[in-house]
């Protein structure tokens, strides 16, 4: 970073924001911070970029619906210029080769917040990147692409928990909160983001995951006890590899989380429900199958993970096949 840049972030408190990704996640907090002033640029690809070079973003929130000006569009990261924080919110299995697009656009100071789902997407970001320094992330938010240069957000806790990895703090880290609330982001620093990674993994793991292999949404989910337990199990299944790895996680009480499923609207249904029913590659390999991976490899039973990982898998491969196929 030159001095003059280092001047702006400084004094004027000011940053400039790549997001990657743009789907539910990326476009909802990237929406908000474009509306809030802050200067972002937005990558994305296929059809869903060229609505946006046509006719701008469009965010409808259940808050607000606006439109971020075309302008700051792009397929290529490095059109937007030196980033000071890069949200990073591609899908688990494009990590490593969008890792290695982001270095054009990284200087010492960079932070990228990992909002994927999955617990080691940190490490591989790391790895890769030349300069800058990976800030572990969970996302709370029901949101995604219902139409080409449109998300549409639909209710639930619209939350960010961010945090280094190596739990030492810096200003950074406090400065980019501050830009979060600016721009009404209810978002929160937790220095140990490992934890509410875990949490958030063994929630998706097996809610999140049984709305796509069930086909059922949320609220009929959550109507059948039996359904319920079964998830329960799961959850608990993640929770005990997780701690098996060294992190401290503290358990799901039954009662708060299904009180928490009534702040999200009762149709919501999982990323990997949408993959699926549009015939599209799935996070499953970083969700249930690391679960049962480092199950297998620590001596911890997962037979439900297991279950759930065997019935979607088939699916993800056939579709990311079918993806290969087509870009061939």
């Amino acid at each position: 970073m030159n001095a003059k840049s280092v001047a702006k972030y400084v004094h004027n408190n000011t940053m400039n924001f790549l997001v990657f990704g743009t789907g539910g996640v990326g476009g909802y907090f990237g929406g908000m911070l474009a509306r809030a002033g802050e200067d972002v640029w937005f990558v994305a690809r296929g059809k869903h970029l060229e609505a946006m070079l046509r006719s701008g973003f469009r965010l409808k929130a259940t808050k607000s619906y606006f439109t971020v000006p075309t302008g700051k569009m792009s397929e290529d990261p490095a059109d937007g210029g030196e980033a000071d924080v890069v949200l990073f919110c591609v899908k688990s299995f494009d990590t490593e080769a969008a890792a290695a697009r982001l270095n054009s656009v990284l200087t010492d100071r960079t932070v990228v917040i990992c909002l994927q789902n999955g617990i080691d997407n940190e490490d591989k970001i790391q790895k890769i990147i030349k300069r800058g320094t990976v800030f572990g992330g969970a996302a709370y938010v029901s949101a995604r692409i219902t139409s080409p240069g449109e998300v549409t957000e639909t209710g639930g806790l619209q939350r960010i928990v961010f945090g280094p990895m190596n739990g030492l703090m810096d200003s950074r880290a406090q400065e980019i909160l501050n830009i979060f609330t600016k721009a009404g982001i209810n978002a929160s620093i937790n220095p140990s983001i490992e934890q509410e990674m875990w949490r958030k993994f063994a929630f998706i793991t097996s809610m999140g995951s049984m709305t796509a292999l069930s086909r059922l949404t949320q609220g009929e989910i959550a109507s059948s006890k039996e359904t319920m337990d079964v998830i329960f199990g799961a959850m608990r299944e993640a929770e005990t590899v997780g701690r098996a790895t060294g992190v401290n996680i503290q358990p799901h009480e039954q009662e708060k989380v299904i009180e928490g499923l009534k702040r999200f609207d009762p149709n919501t249904r999982s990323s990997l429900y949408y993959d699926l029913v549009n015939e599209k590659p799935m996070e499953i390999e970083a969700l249930n199958g690391t679960v049962v991976r480092l199950g297998e490899k620590l001596g911890v039973p997962t037979p439900i993970q297991q279950t759930i990982y065997a019935a979607l898998l088939p699916h993800h491969l056939k579709h990311l096949q079918q993806r290969s196929s087509k870009s061939g």
